[in-house]
């Protein structure tokens, strides 16, 4: 909008505007990280006591509440903080997330608690004691390596974002182990340490960011700090180009409850160079390869289906799932493997195949009603379609349920209907 200098309307004459002061500034009014300390007054702490379980919908009645015997501006950080560690509890679980801080960038960046404890784990198991955590955030990756019982620098240049890991590590029990710095993470001298972790930042004001060298700090400067230590390891988005990955790096994926959350590139003794790691959660199965496999062979569809998990997916170890599992692709371009014998597997999600057709929406209309289907598990791979539009247009009704994959095979679109692998064989 412009700058409107007359009066509106309903504005009161100059006149009767008063040059008085008004009340003085609640704490941390207009400064985020005096509103940050406010918090941890003991006022600030009974507030987010009271907070823990306090309903979004009814936020306005609350604050209206709290109001009155608590200044607004301490109000409004504590119903701030409060929704953030709900968002959290995901990533971290109720108990920490209700005793850490957090930022919104913090809470959409930090790794979730199962997949730092894995790293941490896997640094702590090559010998390292002492680690340099680069671009630290609110601090959920130097919990879990304390945790573990590294001794951590956590370093980040935003003061706020400081503040908050220094806080989780106090609030956590950990202070003892992690030392929080505010500085930019190329002024650090990380040779006193036994390793380094680095997580540029990769989102932006436009959202994410998907070139390597547009991260803060850029995956050059980073692979350089990687490689001047003794061990190290990068955290990238998971859709990283196999070839923008260093030759001298391990590169992990990690997925957690079906879904990969992220890439990690390892450097120095006990890693592999130039090989590629699935790593599963939470059963903490890992499939690796020092070099890719010749492309699976192609045939037709089994009684079985196979889904990859993403990440193998993602680390292109697909040929050996195939391999593995004596199985074969139903397309040369479709992540879908079929056999004939039951395979079982952390890495896959397996379905028995009833029925095979070509796309066609009245034949599987048809089908569906025929079987009384009124649950309906779409999943799809190479096909336009989308999920929520087939179930509408199935007019679904019934008692049974179904699992139909809107695919190709052999190049062909094509339906495979079937159902989940229920237990061991």
């Amino acid at each position: 909008m412009g700058q409107v200098n007359a009066l509106a309307p309903n504005d009161p004459p100059a006149d009767d505007r008063s040059d008085a002061p008004g009340p003085p500034p609640g704490p941390g009014e207009g400064d985020p990280i005096a509103a940050f300390h406010a918090l941890r007054t003991p006022e600030g702490a009974g507030l987010l006591a009271e907070l823990r379980s306090y309903d979004p919908s009814r936020e306005l009645a609350t604050a209206t509440r709290l109001r009155r015997s608590h200044p607004a501006p301490l109000v409004s950080a504590a119903l701030g903080q409060a929704r953030l560690r709900q968002r959290a509890v995901a990533k971290f679980g109720a108990e920490d997330a209700h005793r850490m801080f957090f930022t919104p960038n913090g809470v959409e960046q930090a790794t979730r608690t199962s997949v730092a404890t894995h790293r941490a784990r896997r640094f702590a198991a090559g010998g390292v004691r002492s680690l340099a955590d680069l671009c630290c955030g609110i601090g959920g990756d130097a919990i879990a390596l304390a945790r573990e019982g590294v001794s951590v620098l956590a370093v980040d240049r935003d003061p706020l974002t400081a503040e908050v890991a220094r806080a989780n590590a106090a609030a956590l029990g950990l202070d003892g182990l992690i030392e929080v710095r505010c500085a930019d993470v190329a002024d650090i001298d990380t040779s006193p340490y036994d390793a380094v972790f680095v997580d540029p930042a990769r989102r932006g004001g436009r959202g994410r960011i998907f070139d390597p060298e547009a991260y803060s700090p850029p995956l050059s400067w980073a692979t350089g700090a990687a490689l001047a230590a003794p061990r190290a390891a990068l955290k990238i988005a998971p859709g990283i180009p196999h070839e923008a990955i260093p030759a001298q790096a391990e590169a992990e994926w990690i997925s957690d409850g079906g879904d990969v959350k992220e890439a990690v590139l390892w450097f120095g003794e006990g890693f592999a160079a130039g090989s590629f790691r699935a790593t599963v959660l939470p059963a903490g199965a890992g499939l690796w390869a020092a070099a890719p496999l010749p492309a699976p062979p192609v045939g037709p569809v089994g009684r079985y289906l196979y889904e990859p998990d993403g990440a193998v997916i993602r680390a292109h170890l697909v040929a050996d799932l195939v391999a593995r599992c004596d199985g074969r692709l139903i397309d040369g371009t479709i992540a879908y493997i079929t056999g004939d014998e039951r395979y079982e597997s952390p890495y896959t999600s397996g379905y028995e195949i009833t029925d095979q057709l070509p796309f066609n929406m009245k034949k599987l209309k048809a089908l569906l009603r025929e079987r009384k289907v009124g649950v309906l598990t779409v999943k799809k791979r190479g096909s336009a379609v989308e999920p929520e539009e087939l179930r509408r247009r199935m007019k679904l009704q019934g008692p049974n349920s179904a699992t139909v994959f809107l695919t190709r095979v052999a190049g062909a679109p094509t339906m495979l209907i079937g159902h989940p692998l229920a237990g061991p064989a």
